[in-house]
């Protein structure tokens, strides 16, 4: 039996990826071990074991895989306009753990005499990159993130790479484009519009657009932050070249564009629903993301998402209202 450990595992990702592991197995592997750990858990939650915890209090990552769990995806964080207003918070749940985490799992390997290395996947973001940025982000562009929370997801990249790099682990961060269209209430991510803008006018809500219609951004489905997660956690790592941390697929897209990829969808009224209430905060911190990827790294080891928003939006109305 195979133990997999889902660190965030009562979050929007965390209870999507439990589920399919439930559905499907991880790679084939459908004798599995589940434990998910979080502050907190839907009602109606994914099967595992719940175990509640907070990873910023020391200790929690040492219980956390004091069974030595043979996977683990590391998921949990304060997003980015959390992260951004409230300094100390961001750093005390995005990096912090993160060491606690690797010499926890150090300790293991050593007390096994070098015989544990668990595969271990952390879900980063595009938020690693600062402009100025070309058109299209290549593999070989600069990691200089100019927000709290890119600066946090980036020094835990790093970590998880030496650790692989030691031996200790084996280890893939997966640098995740905004994930459209989340379900559920609105969060505190200055990304959370994206979202709002599709999600509450399906729902017959008004939804509130704080930036102009040009912006443009990088977007997958929560069905594709899945498929990333498990093609991950059984990717032969020896293809990484000591390069850990890859791009995901995604597609880029303007505000505007998304609104007629609504249109197309819902019509016209979807759209009427749509409140233009520009917010100076949220536009300085957007304006500072990046816009386009070319991720050739990770398209050629087989990772894949939607071609187009519209698709993104099919995705949404399949997995969250049951319209096939």
């Amino acid at each position: 039996m195979q133990n997999v450990l889902i660190i965030g595992g009562g979050g929007m990702i965390g209870q999507k990826l439990a589920a399919h592991l439930a559905a499907n197995g991880l790679n084939g592997d459908r004798d599995l071990a589940v434990t998910l750990a979080d502050l907190g858990f839907p009602v109606a939650g994914a099967p595992g074991a719940h175990v509640r915890a907070d990873v910023a209090e020391a200790g929690t990552m040492t219980r956390l895989v004091a069974g030595r769990p043979e996977v683990v995806f590391h998921l949990a964080s304060v997003v980015s306009g959390e992260a951004e207003q409230d300094y100390a918070k961001g750093w005390a749940v995005n990096m912090t753990p993160m060491w606690e985490l690797m010499e926890a799992l150090r300790a293991h390997h050593e007390a096994s005499n070098g015989h544990y290395r668990p595969r271990v996947v952390f879900s980063s973001s595009i938020a690693v990159f600062g402009g100025p940025y070309p058109d299209k982000i290549g593999d070989e562009f600069l990691s200089a993130p100019q927000t709290s929370y890119g600066a946090q997801k980036a020094i835990c990249e790093l970590m998880l790479g030496d650790a692989s790099r030691k031996g200790l682990v084996d280890g893939v961060s997966i640098r995740l484009p905004t994930i459209c269209v989340r379900p559920g209430l609105p969060n505190k991510a200055a990304s959370g519009f994206f979202s709002g803008i599709i999600r509450e006018p399906l729902n017959g809500a008004e939804a509130v657009l704080p930036v102009e219609d040009s912006v443009r951004h990088w977007h997958a489905s929560p069905r594709s932050a899945v498929g990333f997660l498990t093609h991950a956690a059984g990717l032969d790592t020896a293809l990484l070249g000591g390069r850990r941390a890859l791009n995901m697929p995604g597609f880029s897209c303007t505000v505007a564009e998304q609104i007629e990829a609504l249109r197309r969808a819902a019509g016209d009224e979807a759209v009427a629903l749509i409140r233009r209430e520009p917010d100076v905060a949220v536009a300085k911190i957007v304006s500072g993301w990046p816009r386009d990827f070319e991720p050739r790294r990770a398209l050629a080891l087989g990772f894949r998402s939607e071609p187009d928003f519209d698709a993104i939006i099919r995705v949404y109305l399949e997995d969250e209202l049951g319209q096939g």
